[in-house]
């Protein structure tokens, strides 16, 4: 009884290594998302993987994609700044609101500089957008590109977002314009290719989209995805390709704690603000503000300030001496 409860229990061990760490890829034109990630986790021979923000198919530019221990802070990288240049194509709407798409509508009408940066201000600040028909928003439960591919009306409401950049850089012809844009979490740039061109009294869809950054990740950590890729006698990627998790969290304040606060945040208790007294970083927000708890080098996990206790949220748990890039 014992041997096969032993021996169940070790069926049960994930296939692969057991890795910690980010992998910044820069994804080519013409794969999905979740087919990059089994690419990667396919050549490292990984364990577990998810990425850090989707890219359509379409799209190039910078994907996030988290192993092990990192996957645990995605949200956290999604919820950061992120930025693209996108090329929009006057004079044709698409059902897709990008090239991939069928045309659904035409117009003659090509604006000037001068009316697009005029439309330009609108589209700043905290807006509402609505997302895209063919998008992963789930609609009484299904995803809204599911109902759209089945030929049913899709009906999105609107929902707020936030763009703290939006510049016109370049205007190769009369039907085209590039954009650069700096974003919050879940804006999405089809959306506001689509509503510009409608409010210069046009119509229009994107033809080319490149993310260049998602949170602490920039285009310089990126590795293209054909260089990570086995073929024939490559050896596989080393893991040293890997960012450490904590870059993830980079931008969220750090606290040291002691052994004692760190068993007690690992039970699932808080710490009072008072015990802490001297040691909360001042940039951090008393009121529902991120902390990165640190024993030392070792990240423990993030932790939120509220009504003046420490409570623990996300637990990382990297173990002393293993190293966040997959070495022990």
């Amino acid at each position: 009884m014992n041997h096969s409860n032993r021996h169940r229990h070790r069926s049960k061990k994930p296939k692969g290594r057991e890795l910690d760490g980010w992998l910044i890829v820069d994804k080519p034109s013409g794969i999905g998302s979740t087919d990059v990630v089994n690419k990667v986790k396919r050549a490292f021979d990984a364990q577990k993987a998810g990425h850090g923000g989707t890219l359509d198919p379409l799209a190039t530019g910078l994907l996030p994609v988290a192993f092990g221990a990192a996957t645990k802070t995605v949200p956290y990288v999604m919820d950061g700044t992120k930025t693209y240049n996108f090329t929009l194509k006057f004079g044709e709407a698409r059902d897709t609101d990008d090239a991939d798409g069928a045309v659904i509508a035409t117009s003659d009408v090509r604006p000037t500089d001068a009316e697009i940066e005029a439309a330009l201000p609108a589209f700043r600040g905290d807006i509402m957008q609505v997302p895209p028909i063919y998008s992963a928003i789930k609609i009484a439960g299904e995803r809204a590109y599911d109902l759209a591919r089945e030929g049913q009306v899709v009906e999105i409401a609107a929902r707020p977002a936030r763009v703290d950049r939006f510049d016109l850089i370049s205007r190769p012809d009369a039907d085209t314009a590039i954009f650069h844009v700096e974003s919050g979490k879940g804006v999405y740039m089809r959306s506001l290719a689509r509503d510009v061109a409608k409010a210069v009294g046009s119509v229009g869809h994107i033809t080319a989209l490149r993310r260049l950054r998602v949170g602490p990740f920039r285009m310089e950590h990126a590795i293209p995805l054909d260089s990570l890729l086995v073929t024939g006698d490559t050896p596989p990627p080393s893991p040293d390709l890997l960012l450490p998790v904590t870059t993830a969290l980079a931008d969220i304040p750090a606290l040291a704690v002691t052994a004692e606060e760190a068993a007690r945040l690992y039970q699932g208790q808080a710490i009072s603000l008072v015990d802490l007294m001297g040691r909360v970083p001042r940039e951090a927000d008393p009121e529902g503000g991120l902390l990165r708890a640190m024993a030392g080098e070792r990240l423990l996990g993030l932790c939120r300030l509220e009504a003046g206790w420490m409570q623990p949220e996300r637990l990382i748990q990297l173990e002393p001496g293993q190293q966040p890039g997959g070495e022990a």
